[in-house]
């Protein structure tokens, strides 16, 4: 992964040929809602540690867990992937 460019709002990140600002975007969604990494972990069945490094991007969150974090935030995959910037579920 290699940071294109970060900003107050957004962290970049282009990974084969496709930008991405997930890490940041699932981080934002856990502060917005007032939860804990512990909390997440736990929606998505791993530990802490493991959702830590998806917020830092320092490990690939797998699909499934990503449709499960856009299904409890009432949120897009694409707006997770920073595919669109609209929130809303299509």
């Amino acid at each position: 992964m290699i940071p294109l460019c970060a900003d107050y709002n957004t962290a970049w990140y282009h990974l084969q040929g496709v930008t991405y600002v997930f890490y940041k975007r699932i981080a934002d969604l856990r502060t917005d809602h007032d939860r804990t990494q512990q909390e997440i972990a736990g929606i998505l069945h791993c530990n802490r540690q493991v959702y830590a490094r998806y917020e830092r991007g320092l490990r690939e969150i797998p699909v499934s867990m990503l449709i499960t974090l856009a299904e409890y935030y009432g949120v897009s995959v694409d707006y997770i992937l920073g595919l669109t910037n609209d929130p809303r579920q299509p």
